[in-house]
């Protein structure tokens, strides 16, 4: 299987690079949920990305594709990017590459780098028909309103 690359932009690049390190979002998970649950985009991609680490709340990869789905439907290249991991991987939703492809391809449209380098990877795994459908589910999308 490729390695993909794991970085993100924005927020979500922020969050990777403090787990990295080793510090805790657990202090945070407060503030981090309320900013969530009131569709703050990157407040839903931040909880995702402590839910799949298991930072501050147990490891849960189906919680963390939800929360990256509700950020990703906003258009969050963050959430994009990491819910076309979690379908690559097949962590917390059916492994998919045709859907990991489309959610790259967005996250990549938004200017994350790592998007376009992880679509063009899977891309080596799928059939043209695969890499046409997933091209256009990622022109037919459009953003969720808040």
């Amino acid at each position: 299987m490729l390695k993909l690359s794991r970085t993100t932009l924005g927020v979500g690049f922020a969050v990777t690079l403090a787990l990295a390190s080793g510090a805790s979002f657990a202090a945070d998970f407060a503030d981090t949920r309320a900013a969530a649950q009131q569709a703050d985009a990157s407040g839903q991609s931040s909880l995702g990305l402590m839910y799949e680490f298991g930072d501050g709340v147990p490891q849960d990869y189906a919680e963390a594709a939800k929360w990256y789905r509700l950020a990703a439907e906003l258009g969050d290249a963050g959430g994009q990017f990491n819910l076309g991991v979690m379908y690559y991987n097949g962590n917390g939703v059916p492994q998919d590459y045709v859907r990991a492809h489309t959610w790259f391809n967005l996250a990549a449209s938004r200017g994350n780098a790592n998007g376009s380098k992880n679509r063009d990877m899977v891309a080596k795994l799928m059939t043209p028909a695969q890499i046409a459908e997933a091209q256009r589910m990622a022109r037919e999308w459009k953003p969720k309103p808040e």
